[in-house]
């Protein structure tokens, strides 16, 4: 059996859907949603009307970067689907139509929210080294960090992918509808090609040294020879042929065989040869993880421990909660100059202790610790200083300066189904198209690049996120979901964007949430990311005297640079549902099942 439901073959009716709509949502269940603790008191649990949870319909949704790949979850939902039925199905049209951003070659994190019982479960399927991985694997002969331009497209550049076996592991606990009947949209739009958008095509014509690499190159070429664009179709029979196998096989067709070996073969060619064996695929495993959840204003903020930086937003917005910017606006200069300076110490925190658990101790519970939140605050003067140096929260284990260099890229959606069961999943190939090489239709990632190129740091001290032998490198992925105090959802955001996600996640529930903005409304609101001296946002896109009310105040807030942010968002407000996609990219809202 395969998706059906009615497929857009072309941009210009897939953007027939680029609309919000608002439909009364039903309560929720009044059940205490599992969260990691953070030293805050869990919410109150309250018991259940007497109506039975299983027998109550909620609306469903799904919101993604591109109309395509929002239809083909929507059409798996029509079809009595589960939210992770319908993720996989948008994750792997996602992987044809939006190849600069996430696919089937690459790794993610899946926040999840059991609508029946109220319980968070975070799935990381984060890429890992291989085995063979060192420390100095991004140090040329002179001992000195690779440049990123060389290293981006190397074979080393490749971790273990992720996301098929973490979409395969939620299906197998979540799924509602067989494996092999989720592919069909993505499988058809890849045999008979879909319309080149115009942010794919605008990516087409950028000077990204992975569309210099031969995969890459006669990928993206037409007949003629010529770099396709905006308008032009596209066909991608390799990526057809690999979904029909993946769907008869199961996750073995990417991690075991042919594709596989490809994988293997393609890693390690040159320049700079990678590391990776059949073993490491084969070998790999997805972990789930208990969510990090702390409280903001009414709400407790749900997101994935280490090695994702949600602890790092979670405690950029605990410190927000000590300033006034909840009194005042988008329009006030005060306002962006508390979230910028607050960024900038969040950044240094983060920089400089988070990494995989498995390999370093993050002081999780110190980087939240109240007294310690509150001394990180109390930093933030009356005009912006020099760059913050990192704190010492408790529990910290003296760790180098990180020197990590990573890219704007990814992709954010989200899905619930009728059940209430919601999917918050951050994916990514890394930077714009991965390393550019290709292996049955779909890139490989360049997510090893997103540790430390160098291992110590002048004294000799280890940097949390150093390469190692089955590490997985740090994320800012932060998939995250908000709960009610009675435990119910209340709401999911997350964010493409590098390093960027986590102020882009948190500017948008400040709008949100504080300054009561429409869902829409927030995440169309200026972006701002400050880290160290780096200070960068859509200068013209500032209310009028807060640009110069910044540069008064010791800011000189300077044109960003990046793949822009794609905020993705949904908040249930008085019963109701407030979806919203981010305006610089191609989303939708879809809400209903499409009948």
């Amino acid at each position: 059996m395969t998706a059906n439901g009615h497929r857009r073959s072309t941009w210009s009716i897939a953007l027939s859907h680029m609309k919000m709509t608002r439909l009364i949502a039903a309560v929720a269940v009044l059940l205490t949603a599992s969260c990691a603790q953070t030293g805050l008191p869990e919410p109150v649990s309250v018991s259940a009307p007497e109506a039975a949870s299983a027998t109550r319909q909620e609306e469903p949704f799904v919101i993604a970067a591109n109309p395509l790949a929002a239809q083909a979850g929507q059409d798996v939902l029509k079809r009595g689907g589960s939210a992770i039925d319908a993720a996989i199905a948008v994750q792997a049209m996602l992987s044809l139509v939006e190849p600069q951003s996430s696919g089937l070659g690459g790794g993610a994190f899946l926040n999840y929210y059991d609508g029946k019982t109220g319980k968070l479960t975070v799935y990381d399927g984060r890429e890992t080294a291989p085995a063979q991985a060192s420390p100095t694997m991004f140090l040329g002969p002179d001992g000195k960090p690779l440049g990123y331009r060389e290293a981006v497209t190397s074979g080393r550049a490749t971790g273990v992918p992720g996301a098929v076996a973490m979409l395969a592991l939620v299906h197998d606990e979540h799924g509602a509808l067989d494996w092999s009947s989720l592919f069909g949209a993505a499988e058809r739009t890849a045999e008979e090609g879909f319309v080149i958008s115009p942010r794919l095509g605008r990516f087409l014509g950028m000077g990204f040294p992975q569309l210099a690499t031969p995969d890459a190159s006669a990928y993206f070429s037409g007949a003629d020879g010529q770099r396709l664009t905006t308008g032009d179709r596209l066909k991608n029979p390799d990526y057809a042929d690999f979904l029909r196998r993946l769907a008869a096989g199961g996750p073995d067709a990417l991690y075991t065989g042919s594709t596989a070996a490809k994988i293997v073969a393609k890693t390690r060619s040159a320049p700079l040869e990678g590391r990776m064996t059949m073993a490491d695929l084969a070998g790999y495993q997805p972990v789930k993880r208990e969510a990090l959840c702390h409280l903001y204003r009414a709400y407790r903020v749900c997101v994935p421990p280490p090695p994702s930086s949600g602890v790092a937003m979670l405690q950029l917005l605990a410190m927000l909660e000590k300033t006034d910017i909840a009194a005042r606006g988008p329009g006030d200069p005060q306002a962006w100059y508390l979230f910028a300076e607050a960024s900038r110490l969040m950044y240094a925190d983060r920089d400089q202790y988070v990494g995989d658990p498995a390999f370093v101790s993050v002081p999780v519970k110190g980087l939240l610790d109240p007294a310690y939140v509150a001394s990180r605050a109390a930093l933030i003067g009356d005009t912006a200083s020099a760059p913050p140096e990192a704190g010492n929260p408790p529990g910290a284990v003296q760790a180098g300066a990180d020197h990590t260099m990573e890219p704007a890229g990814t992709s954010h959606f989200i899905v619930r189904d009728a059940q209430g069961n919601v999917v918050s999943m951050t994916t990514t190939v890394e930077s714009i198209f991965g390393t550019g090489r290709m292996v049955d239709g779909f890139f490989l990632n360049n997510q090893l690049t997103d540790f430390s190129f160098s291992p110590v740091d002048a004294e000799g001290h280890p940097a949390a996120n150093a390469v190692a032998p089955g590490k997985r490198p740090r994320s800012s992925m932060t998939p995250t979901i908000l709960l009610d105090r009675d435990g119910q959802f209340a709401g999911a955001i997350g964010s493409a964007g590098g390093n960027s996600i986590l102020a882009y996640v948190a500017k948008s529930l400040v709008g949100a949430i504080d300054w009561n903005l429409s869902m829409q409304d927030a995440l169309a609101l200026p972006n701002l990311v400050a880290r160290g001296a780096a200070i960068g946002g859509e200068v013209d896109e500032f209310a009028p005297g807060v640009v110069a009310g910044l540069a008064a105040r010791g800011i000189d807030l300077k044109p960003g640079q990046g793949e822009d942010s794609g905020v993705h968002a949904v908040m249930i407000r008085d019963g109701k549902v407030d979806g919203g996609f981010d305006p610089r990219r191609e989303g939708v809202v879809l809400v209903g099942t499409g009948d």
